[in-house]
């Protein structure tokens, strides 16, 4: 069931509440409130679920049932250990996508210039990656991502059309200005949790445990234990049967305009 169509069960117990709660004012103020909650739950979790297409319908998959699956790398591009994870997989021989902060870039062009000329996705995670970005007004929000087109481009010369909002936030203004821009939205279907795992076991775990063809699986290049993991990842991935393949040729997109 799409999570819009969830909008009809507080309905429903609405219109039961009604009539069934006449003349007892305690429960139904309980029963309203108990309804409002509910529909704050689904609301919230239509947020901060990007894969619930609730405000953005983004990409979260590829059709194809073959098994197939790319990489995506969030954060970037890092001093630290964005250059080891390219050095990876450049040794594997993988194609996989950055989604880069516009503020990262400065001091770090030559890591997103080594990106794009490896054959790298490059896409926009805003400029700021503000942890109120989500709350931006939609003027604010096109402001900041333009900013960011505005820093690869001076690196690498081309012109994103992949986005991918912080944090896997999505809301009224983030679908408004997707609309007004254009942008590909891009979510994902395995999501690591790299920034909270406590050791390489548990992170190819949560991984290998997700894979399904089509997975888009998002990982973030600004940590250390990702840098470490990748070739074991890469390894276990491919020991499954799966070939791991650009996010363009994935989703069959153009990554530039």
């Amino acid at each position: 069931m799409k999570l819009r169509r969830l909008h009809v069960i507080p309905l429903l117990l609405l219109v039961i509440l009604v009539m069934t709660s006449t003349g007892y004012p305690v429960i139904m103020w309980w029963g309203f409130a108990a309804v409002v909650l509910l529909q704050i739950g689904i609301v919230v979790y239509g947020c901060i679920n990007i894969q619930s297409g609730y405000f953005v319908q983004a990409l979260c998959k590829g059709k194809n049932e073959e098994k197939i699956v790319a990489l995506t790398f969030d954060d970037g591009p890092n001093a630290t250990y964005s250059g080891n994870i390219l050095d990876t997989l450049k040794k594997y021989d993988v194609r996989a996508a950055f989604f880069v902060i516009g503020r990262n870039i400065e001091g770090n062009e030559a890591i997103l210039k080594r990106m794009d000329a490896e054959g790298h996705v490059i896409g926009n995670h805003s400029y700021s990656h503000h942890f109120w970005f989500d709350m931006y007004s939609t003027k604010k929000m096109v402001a900041d991502m333009h900013q960011a087109d505005a820093e690869i481009k001076k690196v690498t010369g081309k012109l994103v059309r992949l986005f991918r909002p912080p944090y896997g936030v999505t809301n009224p203004n983030i679908k408004s200005t997707i609309k007004k821009t254009g942008y590909i939205p891009v979510g994902w279907s395995v999501r690591s949790m790299d920034t909270a795992a406590k050791n390489k076991a548990q992170l190819l775990a949560k991984i290998n445990n997700q894979l399904q063809p089509g997975a888009i699986i998002l990982l973030h290049d600004s940590m250390e234990l990702t840098a470490a993991v990748l070739p074991e990842l890469i390894e276990s991935i491919q020991a499954k049967g799966y070939k791991i393949t650009g996010l363009d040729e994935l989703l069959n997109i153009r990554a530039y305009a």
